[in-house]
């Protein structure tokens, strides 16, 4: 079996860093799950403007509202397939503002090659997620095409929905894993940011996600 990522991106995927196939190479038939922590240099929501809108996301585990530099942060991956009979990946962020303890949670799933994400406790947001390789070796992830599930599906067009740009990477020197994401919206600019480093391990795991990782409802839709 290969995972999700390595079936999206095809003979790309191999141009991608060691330790970076490893960490996007977890499938439902691997046996392993992955647990991270580290901190991130900035994180959150450097638009005051845009927070009332983060208060009620982050209700749902989905984004977060505070704006914070050095905040302590923990991953947790599990690959699985999710009830629609579909290769997937869950994942579970918890960052500690020290104010408050925010969630952030969602699962990337692949169907007829393409990877959805949905996002949120609900799983009420979704996202095209498109991976490339760079010339470093780099992950670099765009989502984009944005849908909302509020009983039925709503594309949110350009003009109001945002694009997130993810770039992760190892460094070698410092033996960690880097990360760094902006939600950007067209004329706001930016609305989310996170950005930092992490150490990561792999542990057993049995592909049944643990009860605090299932989400609250699952989407089929795309």
């Amino acid at each position: 079996m290969t995972s999700i990522y390595q079936q999206a991106m095809g003979a790309e995927f191999g141009r991608l860093q060691p330790e970076l196939r490893e960490y996007f190479g977890l499938h439902a038939g691997s046996g392993l799950a992955g647990r991270g922590h580290g901190v991130f240099d900035v994180a959150g929501c450097p638009a005051w403007f845009a927070r009332p809108a983060f208060r009620l996301t982050a209700l749902d585990n989905a984004f977060f509202p505070e704006y914070r530099d050095d905040v302590p942060f923990t991953i947790r991956n599990f690959p699985h397939t999710d009830p629609f009979g579909r290769p997937a990946l869950t994942a579970r962020r918890e960052l500690d503002f020290g104010t408050a303890l925010r969630v952030f949670e969602d699962t990337t799933s692949l169907q007829d090659g393409v990877l959805t994400d949905y996002v949120g406790r609900h799983r009420r947001m979704a996202t095209l997620l498109t991976c490339t390789a760079t010339d470093e070796g780099r992950i670099r992830m765009v989502s984009s095409r944005t849908r909302v599930f509020a009983g039925r599906r709503l594309p949110l067009p350009d003009a109001v929905g945002a694009l997130a740009y993810v770039e992760q990477w190892w460094d070698d020197d410092a033996a960690v894993f880097r990360i760094k994401t902006r939600v950007v919206h067209r004329q706001l600019g930016t609305l989310l940011v996170y950005a930092g480093s992490f150490q990561y391990t792999l542990e057993e795991f049995d592909g049944v996600l643990p009860a605090e990782v299932r989400p609250r409802r699952w989407e089929q839709r795309v």
